[in-house]
């Protein structure tokens, strides 16, 4: 992509390990790496699979490279100085301005088609998964879900009783002003006004 993004934001890491391990076979083309790595950096990566997969390209070591690691030179090192604080730390308490978010579910791929919107309040920096919980609360008969628990984080298997099948390669996709989202439901925080589709799609 024009960003630097390079499919999206859980791909980076396996990517970029690909394609420093093989930049010498890529001649004459060359990729911009600093604008992936730009792209990378400014990230809040928080599903520790994705970190795991991004690690070794940020800091120009494989995990072969653990074997030779000095941990004499650490040992000292406080917790603190190992590792940033995160940014949401010392938040908790304080209030939220609430904002309002607009989520719409629409199937037109299998049986009865449907299309239903709904716009819930929820505080400001709140995960997609709450817009949904909140929207279900509010209404479950329409916006029920179900989702599972992957090593990528919460995956929403279910909208509306209709499932996502791996026979029928369907699943449940969701888009921002028609941009399919980089992150998933349980990491991706929509802002105020903004309008979440979840659409039935195949691939």
């Amino acid at each position: 992509k024009g960003n630097g993004m390079i499919g999206n934001i859980y791909s980076m890491g396996l990517a970029l390990q690909a394609l420093e391990a093989t930049r010498k076979f890529y001649a004459p083309r060359k990729w911009d790496c600093a604008q992936a790595f730009s792209v990378v950096s400014a990230h809040d990566h928080q599903q520790p699979m994705a970190i795991a997969q991004m690690l070794p390209a940020l800091v120009g070591r494989s995990y072969l490279d653990v074997a030779g690691l000095d941990c004499a030179a650490t040992k000292d090192m406080s917790p603190h100085q190992q590792l940033p604080l995160s940014p949401m730390l010392g938040t908790h308490g304080v209030p939220r301005a609430p904002i309002q978010v607009h989520y719409s579910i629409t199937n037109t791929l299998q049986g009865k088609h449907f299309h239903y919107s709904t716009s819930v309040t929820v505080p400001s920096g709140s995960t997609l998964l709450q817009v949904l919980e909140v929207a279900q609360e509010e209404n479950p008969q329409t916006f029920s879900f179900q989702t599972e628990q992957t090593s990528w984080g919460t995956y929403v298997t279910s909208i509306h009783g209709l499932a996502a099948s791996t026979e029928d390669r369907t699943y449940w996709q969701f888009l921002s002003a028609g941009d399919a989202l980089d992150e998933g439901v349980g990491t991706y925080k929509p802002h105020a006004g903004e309008h979440i589709q979840a659409v039935f799609s195949t691939y």
